[in-house]
């Protein structure tokens, strides 16, 4: 399955990214992972992150935009794509941040390119596109603002309500939403793991047929190795 994740910071995106991860190197199959499209990006050292953010804007643009075309060919030759935020959060933080002096976002974007990426991807026809809208109450989001406050934060409590509504549109108007291949979660009042079996759960009719039956092969607890016995695969306990 190859998945967009979209919505507001702290909806749950990144947990949910590496729950997936997880589940699909327990099946014994790769996942190909990159939730490093917020400001600064989340993958680089220390102090390359804190440098990115007093980059100048033009600097910023043009570095977010070689990296969200470059994943286009990604998500077309990868299995099992994670992509959390890639072009739809720009959109969104850009316009509510990118005149604000505070924010490492910049003004001016070019929202015209949005749908260009996505027809990029539709154009290989792939089968198993998932666009994966998160939300959580405005109360849930805030709550976990003052609980785990991210280092390098992008959104104000303030804002949380008129986020949530542009990503909302954000998503709407995503080609990927074509087919029935969009998933809504809210996440308010569940575990990263409830979230996880929702997901795995509603995503079942929009994956092939190959991942349909991987999923449901039966897995020995802990540790396990694959071996063949008389052209018959094995899963024995390490």
């Amino acid at each position: 399955m190859r998945c967009i994740f979209a919505g507001i910071e702290y909806a749950g995106k990144t947990t949910l990214i590496e729950l997936l991860a997880q589940y699909y190197r327990r099946l014994g199959r790769r996942a190909h992972v990159d939730d490093h499209f917020s400001i600064p990006d989340s993958t680089l050292s220390s102090d390359s992150r804190e440098a990115m953010m007093s980059y100048p804007d033009d600097v910023k643009e043009r570095s977010q935009r070689m990296q969200i075309h470059y994943h286009i060919d990604v998500t077309k030759n990868h299995e099992n794509v994670l992509l959390g935020g890639w072009h739809l959060e720009e959109s969104v933080y850009s316009a509510v941040y990118g005149e604000d002096p505070s924010s490492a976002y910049y003004a001016n974007y070019w929202h015209n390119m949005q749908r260009i990426y996505e027809s990029k991807v539709l154009e290989a026809h792939l089968p198993d596109i998932v666009l994966v809208h998160l939300s959580a109450s405005d109360e849930a989001i805030a709550a976990r603002m003052k609980a785990q406050p991210h280092q390098y934060q992008i959104i104000k409590k303030k804002d949380i309500p008129d986020l949530k509504k542009r990503f909302e549109q954000e998503v709407e108007r995503s080609l990927f939403c074509w087919g029935g291949r969009r998933i809504d979660m809210d996440t308010t009042d569940k575990t990263p793991q409830q979230s996880l079996d929702e997901l795995l759960e509603r995503s079942e009719p929009l994956v092939t047929a190959g991942e349909a039956a991987l999923r449901a092969m039966p897995l020995p607890e802990g540790d396990f190795t694959i071996r063949y016995r008389d052209g018959v695969r094995e899963m024995v306990p390490s």
